[in-house]
């Protein structure tokens, strides 16, 4: 009987202890410790939430979440490059220029990081560091036209118009339809006052694209001797754009000194003063 009672209370220790065991585990919360791989994931679907932000227009929240991605994984030169548009697109530059400073020392082969340089050093009239950084796109890439095209386009602010005229034919060979190489170079052709292959290169760029600043420029080439044509282009591109109005706007966008001189007096012209009015309440209106 005494053996018989040793062995009873022994087994109802052991489940007892057994019984405490499961509670205990019940009671102990469980922690997940994400892997290196799936922080990699996470900060690569934020970045890329932060990029489609940027797209539709909401800098502020795309910034927010950028800095997050680039957080949780510093060492992806896309999250950094994602977080420098941000930045530029918040008109914070110099830190643009950090974090592509950061993404160039984790991978100095990625073209996109040097475009995005030029175009910060366009922005902040720093027109030789731009060059210096389109030069390194077209040694990583030999046919990036638009990195060409801008090179010609720095050419253009110089003055130098038969090195960008060059760039421009460059850009062009490499890709045909791109009508903003072909334009650029009738605004070059016509300092050079060279207007025939200006009309010429300005109907070039109207037939693949009818936008406004072709049209506008080739109404200028063409004011003195076709003067009803000129009127009816220049009414054509003012109802496209209106900023094509501007003098000033039209200077960023690299018009030379004859052909703002050509178009001022177009524009003065009694039978566009509508239309002119018109353009400039539009833009006041957008302001």
């Amino acid at each position: 009987m005494n053996k018989f009672l040793k062995k009873i209370i022994w087994i109802s220790f052991i489940c007892f202890y057994s019984l405490q065991i499961k509670t205990v585990q019940a009671i102990v919360p469980y922690y997940y410790f994400p892997t290196i791989k799936n922080l990699q994931k996470q900060s690569s679907y934020i970045g890329n939430n932060a990029y489609q932000l940027l797209y539709f227009g909401q800098y502020k929240d795309s910034l927010n979440l950028a800095k997050l991605a680039v957080k949780i994984n510093s060492k992806d030169e896309k999250l950094w490059l994602i977080l420098a548009e941000a930045q530029i697109a918040n008109k914070q530059y110099k830190n643009a220029l950090n974090s592509l400073n950061k993404a160039e020392k984790i991978n100095s082969n990625i073209s996109e990081i040097y475009f995005a340089k030029s175009n910060i050093y366009l922005k902040i009239s720093q027109q030789s560091k731009a060059k210096s950084a389109l030069e390194k796109v077209v040694k990583i890439e030999p046919n990036n036209h638009k990195a060409i095209f801008q090179l010609g386009n720095i050419l253009l602010m110089e003055k130098n118009y038969l090195g960008a005229i060059k760039l421009f034919d460059k850009s062009v060979k490499i890709k045909p339809d791109f009508w903003q190489a072909i334009n650029n170079q009738g605004l070059a052709y016509f300092e050079k006052n060279n207007i025939n292959l200006s009309i010429k290169l300005f109907k070039s760029a109207i037939s693949i694209q009818e936008n406004a600043e072709p049209l506008l420029g080739l109404a200028s080439c063409v004011r003195i001797n076709d003067p009803k044509l000129a009127i009816q282009l220049a009414k054509k591109a003012l109802a496209k754009d209106p900023k094509y109005v501007n003098y000033d706007y039209r200077k960023e966008q690299l018009w030379g000194e004859k052909l703002q001189v050509s178009t001022e007096i177009l524009l003065q012209n009694e039978q566009l003063k509508n239309d002119v009015m018109l353009a400039k309440s539009k833009i006041s209106e957008s302001s």
